[in-house]
């Protein structure tokens, strides 16, 4: 066990919040450990540290990096294979609710309640013992594109996870972020084909965070949409990119992406309604945002930020694990694929467990 693993054990057994993690291609994991329990929220955007915002609300966790140690630690390689994927039987309950569901947001489409709605569900499974350790190396070692994180508050409980999307990197001068929608299953084909549904739902992304920042940044450039693998999915990914403008500030910025379009629909305040109203369970932190808020915890370089998607996650209660997945709907949704990938999105966690 190394340092950093040793730190974390050492903050279970006290109850003490962390949060462990490694960006896409970094050769480098970052241990951040509050020195007591208390539970902070974000008051300005001002903050300094690790921020874990939930799906829906107004109250912001985050833990400061003036109340915590931070522990850096090289990314070692390890001998785990990437497993195929394991043989689910289909929860036929689930499978019909879930279908249920996408059936009520399509025919809310069709009478123009919104253009797009992100709809989910959560299953349960249950494992014999969850090591911590294992897992985490395991989500490093397979999804090295991934941003991979634990973070743990005793009031919030643990969560984990592998989001193959940026939210939003900033700086004094520039922001980034990504438009992912689409999905389909990694098979033996070179050439990845993508139907009309799945270019129409990455297109209303783009235009989503285009339209939302029009008036906050200047030089905004957009990439042309390519296709891009995250685990045993692909997707269809465009990088966008702009200078701030003199009168924009971080809070503005993020409340005007959040929640994205690819986690919640369009026009949003629509989309995140029908999602309130008719998921039958607590999205509660899966598809909101993470990640180093005014600051690189590596560098301790101040006035930047780097933020993703909480997606590709679950949330650990002792041997029973609840796994997040959800998917785009649009008028062309057919309830019985969407929730195949749904289970097919499934696999980034169940591969780890």
């Amino acid at each position: 066990m190394t340092d950093l693993f040793v730190k974390v054990k050492a903050q279970l057994e006290k109850q003490l919040p962390f949060v462990l993690y490694a960006k896409p291609n970094a050769d480098r994991m970052i241990g951040l450990f509050q020195t007591d329990d208390s539970l902070h929220f974000l008051k300005d955007f001002g903050e300094k540290g690790f921020v874990f915002a939930p799906f829906d609300g107004d109250l912001i966790p985050y833990i400061p990096q003036a109340e915590s140690e931070v522990y850096v630690e090289m990314i070692k390689e390890t001998d785990f294979l990437l497993s195929s994927n394991p043989i689910i039987e289909v929860d036929e309950s689930a499978k019909k609710d879930f279908e249920a569901l996408v059936t009520a947001g399509v025919e809310a489409i069709a009478q123009g309640a919104f253009e797009k709605v992100v709809l989910s569900r959560k299953t349960m499974v249950v494992v014999t013992s969850f090591e911590l350790e294992t897992v985490f190396n395991k989500l490093v070692a397979f999804y090295p594109t991934a941003f991979k994180y634990c973070f743990f508050h005793p009031k919030i409980g643990m969560w984990a996870g592998a989001s193959p999307e940026q939210f939003l990197k900033i700086n004094q001068e520039s922001i980034q972020t990504v438009a992912l929608a689409g999905t389909q299953a990694v098979t033996d084909v070179t050439n990845v084909v993508w139907q009309e549904k799945e270019i129409e739902e990455q297109q209303l992304v783009t235009d989503f965070i285009i339209q939302s920042l029009a008036d906050k940044v200047s030089e905004l450039t957009v990439s042309s949409p390519y296709s891009v693998q995250a685990g045993n999915l692909w997707h269809i990914k465009t990088d966008i990119t702009a200078a701030i403008g003199s009168d924009s500030n971080l809070e503005e910025i993020i409340k005007a992406l959040h929640p994205t379009s690819a986690v919640c629909g369009l026009p949003k305040a629509a989309a995140k309604n029908f999602i309130l109203r008719n998921e039958p369970y607590d999205r509660s932190y899966y598809s909101g945002f993470l990640g180093e808020l005014n600051i690189d915890l590596a560098t301790f370089r101040t006035e930047q930020s780097d933020l993703f998607v909480n997606l590709r996650c679950m949330k650990i209660n002792d041997k029973q694990v609840e796994l997040f997945i959800g998917c785009g709907i649009t008028k062309d949704s057919v309830p019985e694929a969407e929730f195949i990938e749904t289970v097919n999105k499934s696999m980034t966690m169940r591969k780890v467990l």
